[in-house]
């Protein structure tokens, strides 16, 4: 029986079963229905998704890879927490350095199929916003930026990136919620789109750095308003 509270998983179909257990579980994470510190019980996710233990073991040891849980000696594996220190301290300032390198790697390899389907995604940011899903504005953005860094042909930032971004990705999700208008999403990614375009690398330095930066919360200082 589905134990009070606890998020209920669907069942797999289709694709590799490996990777969708870890699809699922990182959707579950990086959104909020897993909270910090829960714990993940092997035999539970097995049972709600189908399928045995051992891709829910490859699952959650590429998932601590990536950062988004932790496994404990005697007390298994539980949900990570990321903290806004570690996301201006650390997580940004590396992927300002990546992205920064990346997209000035890209600007003269992108060509108009390359353009229009950052453009689609822009839309698809757009439409997302306004029907207030989350989910589908938060997949829409991570497609935008690993398709430019895949366009740049640095194999190794891409690699830096994908171990990045899913902490990145918890924290504004799940750790810091409210903070971002939604219908700013797709305007500061048109603004990389017009820069990339530009292919002044001064510019696209400094448009990258300010949309990285763009929807960090502001310090709680404890003061009162």
């Amino acid at each position: 029986m589905q134990a009070k509270g606890r998020p209920v998983l669907p069942p797999l179909d289709g694709g590799s079963r490996g990777d969708r257990v870890a699809a699922t579980l990182r959707q579950a994470i990086t959104s909020g229905r897993y909270k910090p510190a829960e714990r993940l019980v092997e035999l539970e996710l097995a049972r709600q998704l189908g399928t045995s233990q051992q891709p829910i073991r490859d699952a959650l040891r590429q998932l601590e890879q990536e950062g988004l849980v932790v496994s404990y000696p005697y007390r298994g594996t539980v949900v990570a927490e990321v903290s806004q220190e570690e996301i201006e301290e650390v997580l940004v300032p590396i992927r300002v350095v990546i992205e920064r390198y990346a997209f000035a790697c890209a600007a003269p390899e992108l060509t108009d199929g390359d353009f229009a389907k950052l453009s689609q995604l822009v839309a698809d940011m757009r439409g997302a916003g306004q029907r207030g899903d989350a989910d589908a504005l938060a997949d829409a953005d991570v497609r935008f930026h690993e398709h430019v860094l895949i366009r740049s042909g640095q194999h190794h930032c891409l690699q830096l990136w994908r171990t990045v971004q899913p902490r990145v990705r918890a924290y504004f999700r799940r750790d810091a919620p409210g903070h971002t208008d939604p219908n700013e999403v797709a305007e500061q990614h048109q603004l990389l789109i017009d820069a990339l375009r530009a292919a002044d690398v001064a510019r696209l330095d400094e448009v990258v750095g300010e949309h990285i930066h763009a929807f960090l919360p502001a310090p709680d200082t404890g003061e009162a308003p």
